[in-house]
């Protein structure tokens, strides 16, 4: 992708224009970011992915009269949800881009933000006047209108009280500054912690959500410390029965004690110095990230692909498998590999163009293709 040329999906600025304008900062309207927009992914079929079990499905529903919000998680057959003529509910469907290859493809439009940061993309599909209540996203989020009408009102919220008792995280008092309706091939941008209600008109509404990754520092925090504890864990297993990894603790200088349930604090000091030692370890907080970021969410698997033949024509990456990369490794669906020199260039490729022609795989040396045949069999990549 060109980031410096004008992009329809971005109202005719740049990637760069709109990173540096608006990303983080401020809405942005595009009126026909996707001219003459066809929904990749029919009603109907729609409707069978609510039915799986290993798709992420929710409906939203709100009593004409009582006002009550009700939520139910999924799977749905078509008999379990309501009528399309019912006003007031809303399905959602998680990460179909998982799921379908034209999802897929709509999404890598959006590229132009960097993986770690490309969540996944939620369709919702409302009857008239359905949708999930006035809230705020902690992420950035692009929502593409692809079929019907939908009103979204926008606000800089202060007040970020939550209603009590509702199964949503609704704002107590939304205030909103600004009011769109979309139609299909629209798209509104909006920063995190911007205030947004959505409400479709007329039924038959099918709005995208394209959601940005934003890892808690705290949850993010624990998730690495507990990686590098486990792989420094495995290099202490593994290590020669006399290495210096394997010291442990001495005190020969300890006298008696008349106090024996108080903690020593040369041994306190000790633990602080094999917790820092894990953490001074050579790209330790870079590979625990790089695996915390490409590994799979609890509903995704992979079915075992078979051996391919060669002389490969082809390699793509299968629409499940996150891979990214730093100077010194490639990270593949929570699982970190050393790289280096042509082999390095090639995964590199591989993980931004996320396929690799076979004039490509022609360079790549006898190990990498041995890990390129590895990923085919447990279908992470699709060779023809």
């Amino acid at each position: 992708m060109d980031i410096q040329s004008p992009l329809a999906l971005l109202g005719g600025i740049s990637p760069q224009q709109f990173m540096r304008r608006y990303w983080q900062k401020k809405p942005l309207l595009i009126r026909g970011a996707v001219p003459a927009m066809v929904p990749p992914i029919a009603r109907a079929a729609l409707l069978d992915l609510a039915a799986q079990e290993g798709v992420e499905s929710r409906l939203i529903q709100r009593g004409a009269k009582d006002k009550i919000w009700t939520l139910r998680h999924g799977p749905f057959n078509r008999r379990a949800l309501p009528p399309a003529s019912r006003p007031g509910w809303t399905l959602l469907l998680q990460g179909v881009d998982l799921h379908h290859d034209g999802i897929h493809s709509l999404l890598r439009q959006f590229r132009f933000v960097p993986d770690a940061r490309l969540d996944d993309l939620m369709i919702s599909y409302a009857s008239d006047q359905g949708g999930v209540g006035p809230h705020f996203d902690s992420y950035d989020v692009f929502l593409l209108q692809a079929a019907g009408r939908r009103r979204w009102s926008i606000g800089r919220q202060r007040d970020m009280r939550l209603q009590e008792g509702v199964p949503l995280k609704i704002l107590e008092q939304f205030e909103p500054e600004e009011s769109f309706v979309l139609e299909a091939g629209d798209m509104l941008y909006l920063p995190p912690r911007y205030a947004h209600d959505g409400v479709a008109e007329g039924g038959d509404c099918m709005t995208y959500s394209i959601g940005l990754r934003s890892p808690a520092k705290r949850h993010l925090g624990a998730d690495l410390l507990a990686r590098v504890a486990e792989a420094h864990a495995e290099e202490l297993e593994h290590a020669a029965p006399l290495s210096s990894a394997h010291t442990h603790y001495r005190d020969p200088g300890q006298g008696a004690v008349d106090a024996p349930a108080a903690m020593p604090e040369a041994l306190q000091a000790f633990a602080r110095e094999a917790v820092a030692l894990a953490l001074r370890e050579p790209d330790a907080i870079e590979r625990a990230l790089g695996e915390s970021m490409t590994e799979p969410k609890a509903n995704v698997w992979f079915d075992e692909g078979e051996p391919p033949d060669e002389p490969w024509q082809r390699l793509a990456l299968d629409r499940r498998t996150r891979m990214l990369y730093d100077a010194r490794h490639v990270y593949i669906n929570g699982e970190s590999f050393r790289a280096g020199g042509r082999d390095a260039t090639l995964m590199r490729r591989l993980a931004d163009r996320r396929e690799l022609a076979a004039k490509e795989l022609a360079g790549a040396s006898d190990d990498a293709l041995a890990l390129l045949r590895d990923w085919c069999e447990a279908g992470w990549a699709h060779a023809d």
